[in-house]
């Protein structure tokens, strides 16, 4: 009952799933947060360590605290949480519906806000704790979906804010911005020919030559989260093979 304990949202998914395995390795127990699946996959991850899964919809404050209390209920504390929950509705400026816009913000900048807001009651009694919220190089550079995009920037903002309240408390909070990953999440926004293109093309605008991995992104985030990074806070990290940086000229 000693070892930390992590709450990875979005944790049915593939970036999730590794995110929970890598932590689990480090020793953590490790709760998934998910709408569906979170129990199958805590399920076929309880061979790596202690895992449980639990249903909850990030942009509901409702589904939050009752999702968080079960975790105080089962394990009495946090000490890493991993804002990974994300959507990304395909939508340009023009066509845009205001649903459209107001449901990704609420999944992947309004959960985080309340994922954090129901989680500071543990770091003030147990005395500290790590949030690293899941980002993207596009808050950085722009990106093809303007809701996907502007909640990207909002999650800086809103970890640049929070570093400074929470820091008293003893409370690190980073993000973790990733590059594209060939995963399902991204593999079902388009045709298997112009993916298979736009991966090549991906791969070539890195100076390193190479797609990120999911594992990258989760060493990443058992770094932040871990004793050697007690002093990192208010940052970005990109994990991004270089794709980050604007295009160099010749």
């Amino acid at each position: 009952m000693s070892a930390p304990v992590a709450i990875v949202t979005g944790g049915a998914g593939a970036l999730g799933v590794a995110i929970a395995t890598t932590l689990l390795d480090d020793g953590f127990r490790v709760a998934l947060f998910d709408r569906r699946g979170a129990a199958d996959a805590a399920d076929r991850l309880t061979r790596t360590g202690e895992a449980i899964g639990v249903e909850a919809d990030v942009s509901d404050e409702e589904s939050v605290r009752a999702a968080v209390e079960r975790v105080d209920t089962t394990w009495g504390r946090v000490d890493a949480l991993v804002n990974n929950a994300g959507i990304e509705p395909a939508h340009s400026l023009e066509g845009m519906e205001l649903g459209t816009w107001q449901a990704t913000l609420d999944v992947n900048l309004t959960g985080p806000a309340l994922m954090i807001k129901h989680c500071v009651p543990m770091w003030r009694r147990q005395g500290g704790g790590r949030v690293v919220s899941i980002g993207s190089r596009v808050w950085l550079g722009g990106g093809w979906t303007p809701a996907y995009s502007a909640s990207k920037a909002g999650l800086v903002g809103l970890t640049r804010t929070a570093c400074r309240e929470l820091g008293p408390l003893g409370v690190t909070v980073n993000v973790v911005a990733p590059s594209f990953l060939h995963t399902p999440f991204n593999v079902q926004k388009a045709e298997a020919a112009f993916l298979d293109s736009y991966v090549g093309r991906f791969a070539e605008a890195s100076p390193l030559g190479r797609l990120v991995e999911p594992i990258d992104v989760a060493n990443a985030v058992a770094f932040l989260v871990s004793d050697r990074a007690r002093n990192i806070t208010g940052e970005v990290l990109h994990v991004a093979a270089g794709t980050q940086l604007a295009p160099a000229v010749q």
